[in-house]
């Protein structure tokens, strides 16, 4: 029996519904002094609650998608990569550079980073990026490539990918679950990509509420926080390039959404873009509130489907990455795909199995780096 579908979630409440309905019946007996009727109860209680955590559970996987068969729960099987590649997809930004805070440096594991020497694994800064433009700050992690400390490229400046989580997220997931500078490392040393700085982040720079990098009426201006301050902050504290042309992001979840709309709205900052099992429309729940000022031609405008419908497309290279399991973002990247037309150009990466969560992402994330390397301007003086 499969992990989602609905006949494990009849057969778990099933289960639970007869062994609460057992648990009553018997009491009376189980009512003894005796260690057995206490034993008794013991073990009735305990399988009632397993029975039922159990039942929720799978409902919540059946739900959001977190793990799509037994073999991604547990995580065995797997499959290959398949890739559908296309072709690539300039603006230099002016204004005051802004400044990040350093608070520190991070290590992250076995890889050495923060441990061995810069110039041979990099370096983690665990940093504050205020918002000289917008008022909004958010901490993150700056993860700087073993070229930056090297004297072969002692002049140049780098490109930049602006990597967000999911909401809520925590930014050091980016680095402890989803491996973000240990795989840029690998791939490095393999010659699979170029060197780029990642500024590692939430995708809310207003937390607690979630903000789906939108500019709110009367409210936070999230998208301008990463077109406009974030972009600055870099650029006034580390050697990177101030074109787009070397500006991309990506992102997993609500990280994916942002960073596909930031492309698309935004070409003249962000040249290309990575989704991992992203939407493509803002959410409305509890923690975004009304986002658009009860503005429908607002909330068209944050449906990028919408966008590809009625309005010209930029010139953006971007990448959809998925398992075909996790139904809901594979159909939609689908459907998203089928919309696009030059000059923008989309590229799939897709794997067999798998739900919505790190271990999927960490399969996919190598061949959007890959993409993402491919279509940003190199290093250069």
């Amino acid at each position: 029996m499969g992990l989602t579908g609905s006949g494990l979630l009849i057969l778990a409440a099933v289960l639970t519904g007869v062994c609460l309905v057992a648990m009553v019946w018997l009491w009376p007996r189980l009512a003894g002094r005796g260690w057995k009727p206490v034993l008794g109860r013991i073990v009735a209680v305990v399988v009632t609650q397993v029975l039922l955590v159990c039942t929720l559970g799978i409902w919540a996987n059946d739900y959001f998608s977190f793990y799509s068969s037994w073999h991604d729960l547990l995580g065995i099987g797997g499959g290959p990569v398949a890739v559908q590649a296309t072709v690539p997809g300039t603006g230099t930004r002016a204004g005051p550079r802004g400044a990040v805070e350093v608070l520190g440096q991070e290590s992250t594991g076995s890889d050495g980073i923060g441990v061995r020497a810069p110039d041979q694994v990099g370096r983690v800064d665990r940093v504050r990026i205020p918002g000289h433009v917008t008022g909004l700050t958010t901490d993150g992690y700056v993860y700087l490539p073993p070229q930056y400390f090297q004297p072969g490229y002692a002049k140049d400046r780098f490109p930049v990918l602006v990597v967000t989580t999911g909401f809520p997220g925590d930014a050091k997931n980016l680095i402890t679950k989803l491996q973000y500078p240990s795989i840029e490392l690998q791939l490095l040393q393999q010659g699979k990509v170029r060197p780029m700085v990642e500024v590692l982040m939430r995708p809310s720079p207003s937390m607690p509420r979630d903000s789906e990098c939108e500019d709110i009426p009367n409210g936070p201006q999230a998208e301008t926080y990463f077109t406009a301050d974030v972009p600055l902050d870099i650029e006034g504290s580390y050697r990177v390039r101030t074109d787009a042309a070397a500006w991309g992001a990506i992102g997993d979840s609500t990280g994916g959404y942002c960073s596909l709309k930031l492309a698309m709205r935004n070409p003249s900052v962000y040249t290309t873009a990575a989704s991992l099992s992203g939407y493509f429309k803002a959410a409305h729940d509890i923690t975004t509130g009304d986002l658009f000022g009860g503005s429908q031609l607002r909330r068209n405008q944050a449906d990028l489907n919408w966008r590809l419908t009625h309005l010209l497309p930029p010139p953006v290279s971007l990448m959809l990455a998925s398992s075909q399991e996790d139904g809901a973002s594979y159909q939609q990247a689908k459907a998203f795909a089928a919309l696009v037309h030059p000059p923008m150009v989309v590229s799939q990466a897709m794997v067999p199995t798998g739900g919505h969560n790190f271990t999927t992402w960490i399969r996919l994330l190598p061949a959007c780096l890959e993409f993402l390397s491919d279509h940003l301007a190199p290093p250069a003086p």
